[in-house]
């Protein structure tokens, strides 16, 4: 695997983790009674950003070494991802 597209792997995984973890335990401006004027109340109290973009490298580190194994090893190529010219009239199975 070149060194590129190591980095371009792990810049997919790490913005993946980054937007699955941006909605967990956010409490809105409503539901904590206090409305900045100017905010709509849908808006986060404190979003929590440092301990979530933490989590999401620590995520996206181990998710991309496990990723980044499966490749070099060669347990998965790109003939198996290639699922086009497998699925093709008279190839299934």
């Amino acid at each position: 695997m070149a060194i590129g597209a190591a980095l371009v792997l792990y810049a997919v995984i790490w913005f993946l983790c980054l937007f699955i973890m941006l909605p967990r335990a956010i409490r809105t401006q409503d539901e904590s009674g206090a409305t900045i004027p100017g905010t709509p109340g849908s808006a986060p109290e404190n979003p929590h950003l440092a301990v979530k973009i933490k989590w999401t490298t620590l995520l996206a580190t181990l998710i991309w070494a496990i990723a980044c194994a499966f490749i070099i090893s060669g347990t998965i190529t790109i003939e198996d991802l290639d699922l086009f010219n497998r699925w093709q009239a008279g190839h299934y199975g």
